[in-house]
């Protein structure tokens, strides 16, 4: 929650991949807020239904169809948040995605290079092409996911995706620290397992969740909105000083 009430009133927050999961929670959250919120997905449907659900909340949104591995696109999508909403405040590059669960040697060239198109680029797309707005402005945050993944490195079914987190986790450090002096946080966040269509998407089967959970001291695995929550607190004026730094949210599991 904010420091200063009302904080979020009338200021945007782009989000990628917020037609669906972390991305749509946070949506919602923003909008709870009195934030106006962009939503940038692939899925038309859902990120239209998203449109609605802030609406819903008593605030304004746009859908702008935008695939995270074309520069054109991501470029689109900050044209189209300033041209609606004349700044952009935050920015939270939630689009992502483990694709396929198999092991180190069932991975192939396409699903390694598709891991990093969407999950590196993606967030460096975006990234480069709403700083320069926000230098202009003087001040900005960036949230990015990480992944848990990128400690424990994926072992058995994913160490192409950690490999790819852990490319955002440095992109973070790097691009925070370079801006630090200019007004510009940027920041991730690291979850472990959480209860989305991720899961379904990526080919977790039902026994990979249940040892995900077991694994877990609270023994379940996170709600989207309990992401969501913290990147509304991690883009807020209650934590001004925090850059450059990986939140874990991770019900008590180390993977270390």
């Amino acid at each position: 929650m904010a420091r200063t009430p009302g904080y979020f009133k009338d200021k945007t927050i782009i989000i990628t991949g917020g037609g669906s999961g972390i991305g749509r929670a946070t949506a919602v959250i923003f909008a709870r807020e009195g934030a106006k919120v962009v939503i940038g997905d692939i899925n038309e449907a859902g990120g239209k239904e998203v449109v609605e659900a802030v609406k819903k909340e008593g605030s304004d949104a746009i859908f702008v169809p935008c695939d995270v591995t074309k520069r054109e696109q991501v470029k689109n999508l900050v044209a189209k948040a300033v041209e609606k909403f004349g700044k952009v405040h935050f920015l939270f590059n939630s689009a992502g995605s483990a694709l396929k669960r198999c092991t180190f040697l069932e991975a192939d060239d396409a699903l390694w290079d598709l891991s990093f198109d969407l999950n590196v680029k993606g967030t460096y797309y975006a990234t480069q092409e709403v700083l320069p707005h926000m230098l202009e402005n003087g001040k900005g945050v960036i949230i990015n996911v990480a992944s848990m993944a990128h400690k424990r490195g994926g072992p058995g079914t994913s160490v192409h995706y950690a490999a790819a987190k852990g490319a955002v986790h440095t992109m973070t450090l790097g691009v925070a620290r370079e801006f630090a002096d200019r007004g510009i946080r940027c920041l991730s966040v690291s979850p472990g397992p959480v209860n989305t269509n991720f899961q379904a998407a990526s080919g977790t089967t039902p026994e990979m969740a249940e040892k995900f959970a077991k694994d877990i001291p609270m023994k379940r695995i996170a709600e989207a909105d309990e992401v969501a929550e913290l990147v509304l607190f991690m883009c807020s004026d209650a934590c001004e000083f925090m850059t450059a730094d990986t939140v874990y949210l991770s019900g008590g599991g180390g993977w270390k």
